[in-house]
């Protein structure tokens, strides 16, 4: 079979997206598409946000392919499935433009995971793929029938027929990926990185997934869960081909980087830069010193609150103390030029407190947020907490509930964020 796989060109305006906008490579995709070839499959990948395509032209790509089936993510690259755009008006958009030439068409990523019958309806679709994808999307290919598929959504005659929940990948074995290297070549954006202009492409990578924590405001319930570290020889095997390509910094999407000495000593001989994002308190002071010896120039640290008890209600399970906090972000900061503490708006911390806090971080050169609002996204527990397992409407409601709580949002919000239906004009059901 041929399977197209699709990232369509993002739009984010008027949107709550807290993400980053630049392109990113759509690991997702890069990993379907080698298990699909190894299965003997015709592959073709088509991301149009970093090619420039608009949806008419990543259709006609697409449709000169000819493909049998045809999967599209609803988020810009795994590295933001846990804040996603909330409205599925870009790739409903690349679907009506593709029409009836790409075979079976799937959707993939957190919108159909966590309710799959409102995303078969929006995007018109045939099919959505729950939780993690690579993986069902090559047994979709394979698949006589695709309910036999478990971690699928599809609609019948009579409403929606879910194969199953949603699914984890095995991933600790997914092959090193390569990338063409026109793309690596334009991507020239360095992710999160501030301490100095990009010398040469940068690239995404992965060398974990999931999570052992269950904070309260994290959208993970649905994907991207269990915790799993993938084999380092396939990490630094895909690393180096990056290197070859020309890339100069990367960025790892683990949504925890957790402490691996074996990793960060083998960067430690590469000549390359990376970022991360990690709990600072689960650093010693002598792994946060060969972290900078190996090359990491960021660290995008979650404090949240700087209180214990604002951290208990958001389940952080974090044992130190908010002076310890402070403490291991200034020892980072000694060998790692950029690190940032993120911090959230909890109900009960004191104002004063965090200016106070964060005129000493930065007086030791840590950059510390001014605390954001958060999106109860529906795969997260502060949604369940709320209004319980996410229902057809769970996405409507947790916008509203967003929009009415907050008068000034996120830094890179630059207009009015608005309501759902009208960011979702475009998405009825054919």
């Amino acid at each position: 079979m041929r399977v197209a796989l699709v990232n369509p060109p993002w739009d984010y305006r008027n949107s709550i997206y807290f993400g980053c906008r630049e392109p990113h490579l759509p690991l997702e995709l890069g990993y379907a598409a080698a298990l699909l070839r190894t299965a003997g499959h015709e592959t073709l990948i088509v991301d149009a946000h970093l090619e420039g395509l608009d949806a008419e032209a990543a259709a006609a790509a697409v449709a000169a392919f000819g493909p049998g089936m045809t999967v599209v993510t609803t988020a810009p690259s795994y590295l933001f499935w846990r804040c996603a755009p909330p409205e599925l008006r870009v790739p409903r958009l690349f679907l009506d433009a593709l029409g009836a030439r790409g075979g079976r068409t799937v959707a993939v990523g957190p919108h159909g995971s966590a309710t799959p019958g409102p995303t078969l309806a929006k995007l018109g679709c045939d099919l959505v793929v729950r939780g993690e994808c690579e993986e069902v999307v090559a047994r979709l290919a394979d698949a006589e029938s695709v309910k036999d598929v478990p971690g699928t959504a599809l609609r019948t005659g009579t409403g929606t027929l879910v194969t199953g929940p949603p699914q984890s990948a095995r991933f600790t074995d997914l092959p090193a990926l390569r990338w063409p290297d026109a793309w690596i070549a334009r991507h020239r954006h360095h992710h999160h990185r501030f301490e100095a202009a990009p010398d040469g492409p940068g690239a995404e990578v992965e060398a974990s997934r999931g999570c052992p924590y269950t904070c309260s405001f994290c959208a993970k319930i649905d994907f991207r869960d269990a915790y799993r570290r993938r084999d380092l020889g396939i990490l630094l095997d895909e690393i180096d081909g990056l290197i070859a390509q020309g890339a100069t910094y990367l960025y790892f999407i683990d949504e925890i980087f957790l402490p691996q000495k074996p990793l960060l000593e083998a960067l430690v001989a590469r000549d390359v830069r990376f970022g991360i994002q990690t709990r600072i308190d689960l650093w010693k002071p002598d792994m946060l010193d060969l972290l900078g010896a190996a090359g990491c120039v960021s660290i995008e640290a979650g404090i949240e609150s700087l209180t214990e008890e604002g951290r208990a209600r958001l389940d952080k399970k974090c044992r130190a103390t908010t002076d310890d906090l402070a403490e291991r972000l200034i020892h980072a900061r000694r060998s790692v030029p950029f690190v940032q503490a993120n911090l959230i708006a909890v109900a009960g911390d004191d104002a004063d407190l965090v200016a106070a806090w964060r005129d000493r971080l930065r007086g030791e050169g840590v950059w510390a947020n001014d605390p954001v609002p958060l999106y109860p996204y529906p795969s997260s527990p502060d949604y369940r907490r709320l209004w319980g397992e996410p229902d057809d409407a769970a996405w409507e409601r947790a916008h509203a509930h967003y929009l009415g709580q907050f008068e000034r949002f996120s830094d890179i919000q630059e207009e009015r964020p608005l309501p759902l239906p009208e960011l979702e004009a475009a998405c009825t059901c054919r």
